[in-house]
């Protein structure tokens, strides 16, 4: 079995039924086992009253890396705890780029470390999640 396309063939399963990840534009540029980069781009709608992306938008692509990276082995993982730290505010039409990065895959449980930066390379959020990995095997058609 190709770990590369059961990854490709896990993320296409979930992004299929994410209407959010959808609303927000997200992109995916790289997924392998353990590893997920994503984009999108800001849109005024996702913009605070201080004219600047709401906290939210960069903690949902983040969030959303976690995710697919986690999952990217076969099995469902499910988040158990996240933390982010904002570190540069975030402007309309700025391309967020977001790079998760496994640090530990247990039996049971895994760490993820996300850098999301802007077009620009400047790290504008750093997350860490936490998932659960169940023993439920994605169904990808694959043999």
């Amino acid at each position: 079995m190709n770990t590369e396309k059961l990854a490709e063939d896990i993320v296409i399963l979930m992004m299929r039924d994410d209407a959010f990840s959808q609303w927000m534009g997200i992109e995916v540029v790289e997924i392998k086992p353990g590893r997920c980069i994503l984009q999108m781009r800001v849109r005024a709608e996702m913009l605070n009253g201080f004219g600047i992306a709401h906290g939210g938008i960069t903690y949902a692509l983040a969030d959303s890396a976690l995710a697919f990276a986690s999952n990217s082995h076969g099995r469902k993982a499910l988040s158990v705890e996240t933390s982010i730290s904002h570190t540069l505010a975030v402007q309309e039409g700025d391309l967020l780029i977001a790079t998760a990065e496994e640090e530990h895959l247990g039996e049971k449980i895994a760490i993820y470390r996300i850098l999301v930066r802007n077009q620009s390379g400047k790290t504008v959020a750093l997350f860490k999640g936490v998932v659960y990995r169940t023993g439920r095997e994605w169904a990808t058609g694959q043999s």
